[in-house]
């Protein structure tokens, strides 16, 4: 062991000779590594969303009403936005590659925890553990971008990492609820670990923290690129200072909080019951939705960066965003006009993707990962807090009538609950106008 210490030294030197000597990244190299870390957040994102072509399976498993079944699907959401900060520091200090690895292998753990569930409980515990492992993806997936894009590519990595997680949501519509009618939902979330696991192992062999790990240049700067951190809390504090973080953790719970409710749990069953729709239509159609949302996300960053200023296409995609809510909640549409105002509402509902990129610029480089990680806790506090309380006011509206086992809600309950969702996209529509605009330039 003596021996082979000095050579490894040794290699690390010549390693780093190398990378200065080489150019960036291939983008296929570049692409692959941020791919798998990507798959890891398309897996997230098709958890998150599950539940919503299995509301009436839940229900029925383990006799549940609106209130039960939105806590249960929010189980994920508590866990994910409780590890938010810790993630990010981590993605500073630690490095993406260890995260990813042991948050596939976790999500593995959950998902066949909540495939063999006996009862809620158990159920919500494979669920809280889905949530805290698949938390880790997105934040490093923004670190990994720093070192391996070069900055003007970032809002565009941005824009692509929401379309890796809407695939993941639409592959949790129809094709998922066709599998559940044939299989069963417990078999099919026992693949769902399995497949997880394996991107865990694919992850330790082929992911890097930084180019300079297979000798070429990084793109991250200088500043950012030794590795010296100073306290968490102080880094913690530093990045709170800043006003534009608090209004860009608190503006997408609104926004990007109503189509988690309304994609990820509630559509369907809306869908269902008010227009009397099949389960797979009603998943094809809020998979419109989250369509939309990733289309939206790219273009939305690329058009910011153009523009070259943040705040003003942000107001005015998130005053869009509301105005076709409340269409959808309280104008007497046919469905083909329904379909129109969702993909309306999704393709302006992808603006998170200015806030990330916001956020990113409203700190010094050494705080991405920490900015990274609290203002990711916006769009899921959003999930986290309104698909419970959108549950709990159906039941409070609910009139008595189930259907094999599953409770029923009438247009007045689904309209007096969605409308929480356009008051929080109120809040952001008020907050925004207040935030810092960056110029699409770094701070510090």
């Amino acid at each position: 062991l003596a021996c082979r210490r000095p050579q490894h030294r040794w290699y690390r030197r010549e390693t780093a000779v190398n990378a200065s000597e080489h150019g960036h990244p291939p983008a296929a190299v570049a692409w692959s590594v941020w791919g798998l870390a990507a798959l890891l957040y398309l897996i997230g994102f098709y958890q998150r969303v599950a539940p919503a072509v299995m509301t009436d399976r839940l229900m029925q498993e383990f006799a549940i009403g609106a209130s039960e079944l939105g806590n249960l699907s929010a189980f994920y959401f508590y866990s994910y936005v409780a590890m938010q900060i810790p993630t990010g520091i981590l993605a500073d200090r630690w490095g993406p590659r260890r995260l990813l690895t042991a948050g596939a292998a976790v999500a593995a753990i959950g998902t066949a925890i909540f495939a063999c569930s006996p009862d809620f409980w158990w159920a919500s515990a494979g669920r809280l553990l889905i949530g805290a492992s698949v938390a880790v993806a997105f934040v490093s997936m923004l670190k990994l971008a720093t070192h391996w894009f070069a900055a003007r590519q970032f809002a565009l990595a941005s824009g692509m990492a929401l379309t890796f997680g809407v695939v993941g949501g639409v592959i949790a519509g129809v094709p998922l609820r066709m599998l559940i009618e044939t299989w069963g939902w417990r078999p099919v979330m026992g693949v769902s670990a399995a497949l997880t696991g394996l991107l865990s192992l694919a992850i330790w062999l082929r992911v890097r923290d930084d180019p300079r790990d297979l000798a070429h240049a990084s793109h991250a700067p200088a500043a950012s690129a030794g590795g010296q951190h100073g306290s968490i809390l102080r880094g913690m504090a530093e990045v709170l200072s800043y006003r534009n973080i608090w209004i860009l953790l608190i503006a997408p719970i609104g926004v990007a909080g109503a189509v988690l409710t309304f994609a990820g749990l509630w559509g369907v069953p809306y869908l269902r019951q008010v227009h009397g729709l099949e389960t797979r239509s009603a998943a094809a159609i809020t998979s419109l939705l989250l369509i939309a949302w990733a289309i939206g996300g790219p273009l939305l960053g690329t058009l910011s960066e153009r523009l070259g200023r943040r705040r003003p296409l942000y107001v005015w995609t998130t005053a869009a965003a509301l105005a076709g809510w409340l269409l959808i909640i309280f104008a007497p549409l046919s469905l083909w006009l329904l379909i129109v105002a969702l993909l309306f509402t999704g393709l302006f509902s992808g603006n998170l993707i200015i806030g990330f990129a916001f956020a990113k610029e409203s700190v010094p480089t050494r705080l991405v990962g920490t900015a990274a990680g609290i203002c990711n806790m916006g769009p899921l506090l959003g999930g986290m807090l309104l698909q419970p309380a959108v549950g709990w006011l159906l039941d409070r509206h609910w009139r008595g009538a189930t259907a094999a086992g599953a409770r029923l809600y009438d247009a007045s309950a689904y309209q007096a609950a969605f409308s929480l969702m356009a008051a929080c996209i109120v809040v952001s529509l008020c907050l925004l106008p207040f935030a810092r605009e960056t110029g699409g330039r770094q701070t510090g």
